[in-house]
This record gives structure tokens, sequence and C-alpha cells, in this order.
């Protein structure tokens, strides 16, 4: 394969669904990375996480296509989600590479223009004897809090009327008429004549006036109490067992 068919494999698989042989939808593709020595193309770099903020890698062997144009792996969500984190800056190194391949159950080939091929062997324990592995993946929760808005309060103030009453004790001048004898004045009967003699009344009057006092300062102050939340929620989990003749004294890892 040739540059410009790398070139253009890339154009058309960037941008691409992902889905695994359940139809479930993994992630979409953003690069695509090809073999050194071959230029054989061997990984989707696929986004992945909330809101596409991870890269996962998945091998091209064993995938396919839809009617839909979407690119059908051969392994599941949950197992390509739990894959190594790897950086996608272009290249992937040896170590990744075998990192990589170990985690998805393919035999790792260094470049050698050699291709490579699904494991079918594990590590031998023993000389005559093969072991076979699987990887078994289960769900977790992984529990993210945001702050919304939970309700208003206002600080409002208007005016009212009261009506009240109050009782003011006040002073006034009242004549009080008092007689006494008048010893030691003669007077003829020339000097009577007619007098009058006036006297001016005082009394205090009531004066109304109103001023503002400033009683309390009232506030608005917001404080934090935590509450105790239930979640509830269902995960899945892969079981492993074994058909077949299995020596159950072998201790379990």
């Amino acid at each position: 394969m040739n540059q410009q068919t790398s070139r253009d494999l890339l154009n058309d698989l960037a941008g691409r669904q992902v889905v695994d042989e359940r139809g479930d939808k993994v992630g979409t593709i953003t690069d695509v990375y090809f073999d050194q020595e071959t230029n054989a193309l061997e990984w989707y770099a696929v986004s992945t996480g909330l809101f596409g903020t991870k890269t996962s890698f998945v091998p091209v062997a064993n995938s396919s296509w839809d009617d839909e144009g979407n690119v059908i792996v051969g392994h599941d969500k949950a197992t390509i989600k739990d894959a190594p984190r790897v950086e996608p800056d272009g290249d992937l190194s040896e170590d990744e590479e075998r990192e990589l391949y170990a985690f998805y159950g393919y035999n790792y080939a260094p470049p050698s223009g050699r291709p490579v091929e699904q494991a079918t062997t594990a590590k031998p324990r023993a000389a005559a004897d093969d072991a076979a592995t699987t990887v078994r993946s289960e769900e977790e929760l992984t529990v993210d809090k945001h702050r919304q808005e939970r309700g208003r309060v206002k600080l409002r103030k208007w005016v009212e009327t009261d009506q009240v009453q109050l009782t003011v004790p006040i002073e006034r001048e009242v004549v009080r008429v008092t007689r006494q004898p008048a010893t030691g004045e003669t007077r003829t009967a020339g000097d009577l004549d007619d007098d009058d003699q006036e006297i001016v009344l005082s009394e205090e009057v009531v004066d109304v006036r109103k001023r503002v006092v400033a009683k309390e300062r009232v506030g608005l102050q917001v404080e934090k109490e935590t509450e105790q939340v239930p979640v509830d929620e269902t995960v899945r989990k892969e079981r492993v067992e074994v058909d077949g003749d299995v020596d159950t004294s072998e201790t379990q890892r």
C-alpha cells in the first residue's frame, strides 16, 4: 500500500462510527495507524469516553463494515474502553504495540514485515501444556457531580401603613374666681365706674412630626449543607466458566 493509498484510506475512515459485534456504539475514528514495514493498516484510533475526550486503540484485525458504513470491530465496547491508555501522537512504540496486542489477545510481531496473527496459545506452563486466556471485564460506576440552579430567593422591601394611637398629656390654663374681703380701702360714691380686666389664657397643643429611624439590617446569606443522596444503578459483569475436564485442585490466582 503506497503513501497515497494510505492517505486516501485515512480520509475515508476518519469520522466513521465504530460499533462492536452487538451493535453498541464504541466511538468515532479519529486516526489510523499503519505498520512501518509493510504499510498495512493495523490500528484504529477511536474517540471514546464522555464527550469523546479519550482515545482508545482498536486492532483492525477481524473488523468489517455494516450496510450503513460503520466499522464493526471484533471486540466489545467494555473491553475497548479498558484498553491501555496510549497517547495518539502519530506513532506507536514497540512497547506500546506489545502492550496493546497482549491486552487484545494477539501475538506481537516486531517490525519485520510479518503479519500479526491472533494468539491461539498463551505463555506455556509446561513443555506439553498450552494455556488459554481471556479478559474478563466488568462495568464500574463513575459518579460525577455538576451544579444546577435549585431555586431563587429575593429580598424584597415594601411600605405598609399602621395606625398608631398614643395618649399625650397637655396643659391648659383655666380661670378660677377668688374672692376675699377688701379691707382698708374706702371709696366714695363718685368713685364707682365700669372696669374690664382681661387675662390671656394659654394651652399646649400636640404637634405631630414623623422621622425615619433605621431599626434593623436584613440580609441573605448562602450556606452549604451536605445531604447523602443514594445512587442506584445496574452494572454488568463478565463471568468466565470452563466446560470440560478441569483440574479443580489448581489454586485460583
